[in-house]
């Protein structure tokens, strides 16, 4: 292999090391607020990367500056090797989707998919041939002479998403891209969209408040809270190991317990708590010392519930249920413990019949436990 390629090899698996898109620092204030506050972020060409965080935590200002709607106050954005900081919306390589998919009323769907490249010059004939390859790709090519009105809020949702990708953008930027549908609605329409975004190729970045939306559809998933990123990972990265306290009580449900470390062995940790009346055992050191204030978190659907009484020991507490709130294909018990403290379990439909046990109902006394395993251990 002579030099030369191997000097082009090398500068060829380097560029592929390179993210996609790098936000370097950002920072957006508003006045004396942060809105976005020193924000380091990488993705990889062709990611689905979701911002999940409740309102006002910056994910919906951070989209506007990658669209060039806002300036940051300091920091770079980066796409594929140019730095497009400072350049005006429609001089970025990217197209972006908005909740309420800013369709022309008074334009055909096949219009409004065409509108974007008539802006741009396209030849008649190649505008012709990309709005056919969209609307076949949203599956929409018999409606391509309806208006916006006559459609469903999903074809609609599709007839957006066509227009924004009929420019071939770099990278599309989805706000709440299905928030304006129902929940049946956006639960079919989910795994469709990702579908498509899939054979399409392109980089995606969308921001929502669905913890759902973001668990199905993204490949990796950004928690942010005012203005800050606390966690990013894949979606079972996030839900099974999250890394701080604001992340494990907003991604679905947890049972947080607040406690003093009092064993830190190489294979199992002991947590002190006055919630549960006794220890929790974790299956793994931590680094800490003892006596260090900690939480555990534990899942509902980790944590099991029982009317025979239980061996004592770590993990396990007496109670009684205080809720019970029935969701068809499962029950969440809410336990009360003695120190007052409520812990949920999420027990399958046909767990009690199997067991041929009773079904607990209120004011029973059951017993609650969780493997060792189970437990996560949060120190922030």
């Amino acid at each position: 292999m002579t030099e030369a390629v191997v000097a082009s090899s090398g500068a060829a698996k380097a560029a592929a090391d390179q993210p996609y898109l790098k936000i370097a620092g950002i920072v957006k204030k508003f006045g004396d607020n942060f809105a976005v506050d020193n924000l380091d972020l990488e993705i990889q060409q062709h990611e689905i990367f979701a911002l999940l965080g409740s309102s006002g935590c910056g994910k919906s200002t951070l989209l506007r500056m990658l669209a060039g709607m806002e300036r940051p106050t300091s920091g770079k954005i980066i796409l594929d090797g140019q730095d497009i900081t400072q350049l005006a919306p429609y001089e970025r390589p990217l197209n972006m989707m908005f909740q309420s998919y800013a369709l022309f009323p008074h334009m055909t769907v096949e219009q409004n998919i065409a509108f974007g490249l008539k802006q741009d010059g396209l030849p008649k004939d190649e505008i012709a041939n990309r709005v056919l390859e969209m609307l076949d790709l949203v599956q929409l090519r018999k409606y391509a002479s309806r208006k916006p009105y006559q459609l469903s809020g999903g074809q609609q949702q599709r007839v957006a998403l066509a227009r924004s990708l009929a420019k071939r953008p770099k990278m599309l930027l989805l706000d709440e891209p299905l928030g304006a549908l129902d929940k049946k609605l956006r639960q079919q329409t989910q795994l469709e969209l990702v579908n498509t975004l899939e054979k399409v190729g392109v980089t995606c970045i969308m921001v929502t408040h669905d913890q759902e939306e973001a668990m199905t559809m993204a490949t990796r998933i950004g928690i942010m809270s005012e203005g800050k990123l606390l966690q990013v990972g894949t979606p079972s990265q996030i839900y099974d190991y999250p890394n701080c306290r604001f992340t494990a009580e907003f991604i679905g449900e947890t049972n947080l317990f607040t406690g003093q470390v009092v064993v830190d062995e190489a294979d199992r940790v002991e947590i002190e708590t006055a919630e549960l009346g006794g220890r929790i055992q974790v299956s793994h050191g931590i680094t800490g010392p003892k006596g260090m204030d900690v939480w555990a978190s534990v899942r509902p659907e980790d944590v099991r519930i029982d009317i025979r009484p239980i061996a004592a020991g770590p993990n396990a507490a007496r109670g009684k249920v205080k809720e019970i709130a029935y969701l068809g294909s499962f029950s969440i018990y809410h336990v009360i413990l003695p120190s007052g403290k409520v812990v949920k379990s999420m027990v399958p439909a046909n767990r009690w019949y199997e067991a041929g046990e009773q079904e607990p109902t209120w004011n029973d006394e059951v017993y609650v436990s969780w493997r060792a395993d189970m437990p996560v251990v949060l120190t922030a």
